[in-house]
């Protein structure tokens, strides 16, 4: 039952591990724990939140937080346990799952964590909201990816990471974990898979080029460039251009039926001159001055500088939790948030918690589908019987 996963989960917390935040909305109270919004959008523009379990479930009491109705904004927030500086120097992780059970094909799905203190605004918290992170999928279309946006102290705003992320776009619920390292690294990882890690400053725009074009350096004007000139000794030949494009076709002859006093003056039909090549050019020679492409001189950029806290997304304690989006077509479950410092935490919590989970709910659903085929292979049968016994009414 859902009650000794859970357990066993805790148990196997690493002794050295802290968890900022742990939401699995198990229970009637987590709308004590959250806010939504009232002063963000008008409230004919807000979606609902609501507790279920969906289709597809491990048990009855394992329920997420689903989006609804569709073609909304959804907002919603919560303060972590315990306020995570970067300062701390610590690994930053953070975990949940996503259900798209109603086949989502335009919304975002991603989670967002907030600086703020005492001062954040739960009721008007929205998409103007500063935020240190925000991660997750995102699918619109046939754009389907995963968001990794940083917040960058020295730029004011958040960095998104340079290359896509794809992410899952089944029905069944899939577990994303980012984890930033301060030693300026980070990984993606998809149902504790990794699918993406390296450096800070290869991934993200956080840091200057650290070459650039000499500013002092132009083309000179007298650069030659081009490869191939006109041959200056090249002449058109005499009575090129008094040749026709088009010529009489010799091979007609005027119908013995012709009546130029009918019909007119008779003349044969046109045809291309094979004689005729167009509009002359010189031909072309190799440039004698070409000097080849000009290459703009590469120097150090002065501006370079790099920069050791580029992970210190938090360096304004980050304090709260949330959820802000927009979906087309809502429906999505939210579930097992975690935000913590060790990675071996949410491993272990998706090992032995998160997949288990997952088997239980995959084996309804194909359950479900043997059932649906099952029906319509009886249906195809009656139809079959239904034809017979018509046909032999006939005969």
């Amino acid at each position: 039952m859902k009650f000794s996963l859970l357990t066993t989960a805790a148990i196997l917390v690493p002794a050295t591990a802290k968890t900022y935040f742990q939401e699995l909305f198990d229970d009637e109270g987590w709308n004590k724990r959250w806010t939504v919004p009232a002063g963000w959008k008008p409230k004919s523009e807000m979606g609902e939140w609501k507790r279920s379990t969906g289709k597809y479930y491990a048990d009855e009491e394992d329920f997420g937080l689903k989006t609804g109705p569709d073609a909304r904004h959804h907002g919603l927030s919560a303060k972590l346990k315990t306020p995570f500086k970067s300062s701390d120097g610590k690994d930053l992780v953070i975990q949940y799952s996503v259900k798209n059970e109603q086949g989502i094909d335009c919304g975002g799905a991603y989670i967002k964590l907030l600086p703020g203190g005492d001062s954040f605004d739960a009721n008007t918290f929205g998409g103007d909201t500063p935020y240190a992170i925000m991660f997750g999928p995102d699918i619109c279309g046939s754009s389907k990816r995963t968001h990794v946006i940083l917040h960058s102290e020295k730029h004011n705003e958040g960095i998104l990471i340079n290359k896509d992320i794809p992410c899952e776009s089944d029905k069944v619920s899939h577990l994303y974990t980012l984890v930033v390292r301060p030693d300026n690294t980070f990984e993606v990882f998809v149902d504790n898979k990794s699918v993406r890690s390296g450096k800070l400053e290869e991934e993200f725009d956080f840091l200057e080029p650290k070459e650039i074009k000499d500013p002092d350096q132009s083309k000179p004007e007298d650069w030659v460039d081009v490869s191939t000139i006109p041959d200056p000794t090249d002449t058109k030949p005499e009575g090129y251009d008094d040749i026709p494009e088009e010529i009489p076709d010799g091979d007609v002859t005027k119908p013995d039926d012709w009546d130029d006093e009918d019909d007119g003056e008779w003349e044969p039909p046109m045809v291309d001159n094979p004689d005729f090549k167009g509009e002359w050019k010189p031909k072309m020679i190799a440039n004698p001055d070409y000097k080849g492409s000009w290459v703009h001189p590469i120097i150090p950029n002065p501006d370079y500088q790099y920069n050791d806290k580029m992970y210190a997304v938090c360096e304004e304690a980050c304090t709260h939790v949330g959820f802000e989006l927009w979906q087309v077509k809502s429906g999505t479950i939210f579930d097992d948030i975690l935000i913590t410092d060790s990675l071996e935490e949410a491993q272990k919590y998706a090992e032995d918690v998160w997949f288990p989970k997952l088997g239980k709910e995959v084996s309804m659903q194909v359950a479900d589908q043997e059932r649906e085929d099952a029906d319509d292979a009886d249906m195809e049968d009656d139809d079959d019987d239904d034809f017979d016994e018509g046909m032999g009414d006939e005969f």
